[in-house]
């Protein structure tokens, strides 16, 4: 009897092998977590399937070497964990290895096969429940009860179908023994299930320890690039961003937080898009595995250069999602119009410089004979003669105006007042726009420093201006002139009151040879912004149908104010 239990402990021993297994190979399964070696964690799960074979082949065979009426085996208990636990593949080697262990130890017969067969079959039982794993512990320990308790009556019976019970089998202390056998187990298998279950959370938490950390690395990579980047599941919620998306999306929604963002719909947040539904298209074609890059979308007032890319689950390929990369390039596209402009105008400086004096050489003997004929030809046909001569002289203006783009040297510029210039031009703008039953007012800054300047360009460039003012008004039409210093720019304000530009000639104001006149020849800004870019300085454009038009024309201070003229806001009207 004393024999019996310690054969009794030993297999408590041995069948608990995995339990002493789980603790120790923890650290190590964890590291290889940090590591991402997928080598390392196969290993790990075979090592677990092993240590259970071992301990059911161990048992079995203590089993085998007690002759006691009725079979101990607590082999039962690792044989049902490891299959329950370790998959089909894991619980097929571990069913060959309880067979063949059984076979080989206690001998070929077709009742032993038939009893480990029944006995194997009520493992596989939970085993090919879908919800096991799923299942919470408590389950879990009744799932596996349900399937030991009966497999253990079968071993304890084993030797009565075998026919090896001896005459004295039935007494006190075989009913003891088998009573305690079945506690044993009992209690020994739910004790296991809970040490699995503990390990598996310990796991977990590593698992999600190093989730977090790769979480948590690859969200300051996000806010480090300074391109706008957003995350979104299956159905168009955002479920990752940064900081430089949040900036693009305040220019539509000034009060947007971060808080308001996660777990919300993208396309809410696109309502500014001009290209809405095109870029929905995009997204879902980007969750359905399509990825589209370098497309240009346009808000109301910015241009961004967009990409759009599968989110794919690496594990297994699975898209989850998809996500949305954009660039704001809207100064980009301003200073590749203003590259396009300044080709247009090098080219029309080329042309000038190739054609306008074998032009002009012509033009001037033309006038010359004009002149001649005009003298000796009756009054009568004065006012034909003069038609052509100013039809000439426009023609020269217009070569004159090529002669000025043809011109790439350095304006030669000298310290002068803007004021100064203004005032200077005001008695020729005041007469023009009396003529015209316009008013002027002038609203001149006290504290504007002196500028380097090309006086005489400056003087063309505020004419212009003002004349295609003056154009653009009716006769109660007034035209205002502003100086303000904003930080270390000087900004002078030409607005008139006049129709208006519309949004597509705005895009082309500064073409050369782009008009909207009758009589234009599209030269006049052209040669505005070329004198405005002699100087560094640059010309902005707001316009609204019917209300009018402002051109804002910035200088840089290159020296502080030394005699500042006194200067007062003025109106002028017939």
């Amino acid at each position: 009897m004393l024999s019996l239990w310690k054969d009794i402990l030993l297999q408590v021993l041995l069948s608990g092998t995995l339990i002493f297994h789980l603790p120790l190979l923890l650290d190590r399964h964890l590291k290889c977590l940090n590591k991402k070696n997928p080598d390392d964690l196969l290993r790990f799960r075979k090592h677990i399937v092993i240590a259970c074979g071992i301990s059911t082949v161990l048992c079995v065979l203590i089993s085998a070497m007690n002759d006691y009426y009725v079979p101990i085996n607590l082999g039962v208990i690792p044989l049902f964990l490891g299959i329950l636990y370790g998959g089909r593949r894991s619980g097929l080697f571990l069913a060959a290895v309880y067979i063949t262990g059984q076979g080989l130890i206690n001998g070929w017969s077709t009742i032993g096969l038939i009893l480990n067969m029944l006995v194997l079959g009520y493992s596989l039982l939970p085993w090919i429940t879908s919800n096991f794993r799923k299942g919470s512990m408590t389950e879990k320990i009744c799932w596996l009860w349900s399937a030991l308790i009966p497999a253990m009556l079968i071993i304890v019976a084993s030797h009565a179908i075998e026919g090896k019970v001896k005459n004295d089998a039935l007494n006190p202390d075989t009913i003891l023994v088998t009573i305690l056998y079945m506690l044993i187990g009992i209690f020994y298998s739910g004790m296991i299930v809970y040490w699995i279950e503990l390990t598996n959370e310990r796991l977990g938490a590593g698992q999600y320890d190093v989730k977090n950390r790769e979480w948590s690395s690859l969200t300051k990579m996000m806010e480090m690039i300074p391109l706008g980047m957003v995350a979104v599941d299956r159905s168009g919620n955002i479920i990752a961003f940064n900081q430089p998306l949040i900036r693009s999306f305040r220019n539509v929604f000034p009060n947007l937080s971060t808080k308001d963002v996660i777990g919300r719909p993208l396309f809410d947040l696109l309502d500014g898009m001009i290209q809405k539904e095109h870029l929905r298209s995009r997204f879902h074609r980007a969750i359905d595995g399509i990825e589209s890059t370098g497309e240009i979308m346009r808000s109301a007032t910015r241009v961004y250069s967009t990409g759009i890319y599968p989110l794919i689950h690496n594990e297994n390929g699975d898209i989850l999602g998809a996500v949305g990369i954009m660039e704001d390039i809207t100064e980009l596209e301003r200073l590749r119009t203003e590259f396009i402009n300044v080709e247009r105008l090098s080219l029309v400086g080329q042309m000038a410089a190739s054609i306008t004096h074998e032009i002009r050489n012509p033009m001037a003997v033309v006038r010359g004979f004009l002149q001649l004929m005009q003298e000796k030809s009756p009054d009568t046909l004065d006012h034909y003669y003069r038609i052509v001569m100013e039809e000439l002289d426009r023609a020269n203006g217009i070569i004159s105006d090529f002669l000025s783009l043809a011109q790439n040297r350095v304006a030669e510029k000298e310290e002068c007042h803007l004021h100064d210039i203004i005032h200077e031009l005001s008695p020729l703008l005041w007469a023009d726009a009396n003529l015209r039953g316009q008013s002027i007012e002038l609203k001149l800054g006290t504290e504007i420093p002196h500028l380097q300047l090309n006086a005489k360009e400056m003087k063309q460039l505020i004419l212009n201006l003002c004349r295609n003012g003056m154009e653009a008004m009716d006769d109660k039409g007034t035209l205002t002139f502003e100086t303000r210093l904003e930080g270390d720019q000087v900004q002078l304000y030409v607005a008139d009151t006049g129709i208006g530009i519309s949004e597509n000639e705005l895009e082309r104001l500064f073409e050369p040879f782009f008009t909207t006149k009758s009589k234009g020849t599209g030269l006049g800004l052209a040669l505005c912004m070329s004198i405005v870019q002699r100087h560094h300085g640059t010309i902005d454009v707001k316009s609204r149908l019917g209300e009018g038009t402002v051109f804002i024309i910035s200088f840089p201070v290159r020296s502080f104010p030394q005699s500042l003229p006194e200067t007062e806001s003025a109106a002028a009207s017939e």
